[in-house]
């Protein structure tokens, strides 16, 4: 594979997805790829061609979303702890651009800029998107960390179908 975004479901079931912070029962939590909301994540499914939730047996189905749930919680337990301005967790499967089955974990916050902090998150400009300073990388280890750790926890807690 010349690049890993080209099939990420695929990567991520051959340990080669960067971005996977760890496996649960319904699929991969990964970090997003861009950071302009920090602790942006993603839950992909682990079954390659499923391009969307009703692609899954029923029992499975339960599971996605239950570890989308638990990534969700995973997501607000570490951005509110990081920042006061931590306002709430939004849960999206869309799929209109990427054609397998993931569900967007996405944290707003007060400080976003007023035209869009109750707007769906698409609705941020263009450059966020793009911008090189907020793009995943090495000063994003720390959050990465404490996502993974955070993950975990509520795993081995015994959160549902964890």
């Amino acid at each position: 594979m010349s690049d890993w975004r080209e099939d990420r479901v695929g990567s991520a079931l051959a340990g080669e997805n960067p971005t996977v912070l760890s496996r649960l029962p319904g699929g991969f939590a990964v970090i997003g790829d861009v950071q302009f909301l920090p602790g942006y994540c993603v839950l992909l499914t682990d079954r390659p061609g499923v391009d969307g939730l009703s692609g899954l047996p029923p029992a499975e189905r339960t599971q996605f979303l239950a570890s989308m749930e638990l990534l969700g919680q995973a997501v607000e337990t570490v951005c509110a702890s990081r920042d006061d301005a931590f306002r709430r967790v939004n849960l999206e499967i869309l799929g209109n651009t990427d054609a397998f089955l993931h569900a967007h974990v996405w944290p707003r916050y007060d400080w976003e800029p007023a035209d869009v902090v109750t707007k769906p998150v698409w609705l941020h400009p263009a450059q966020r998107w793009s911008d090189p300073a907020t793009r995943l990388g090495p000063p994003h280890d720390d959050l990465r960390a404490e996502l993974t750790a955070a993950i975990g926890g509520l795993a081995r807690s015994g959160a549902p179908d964890a």
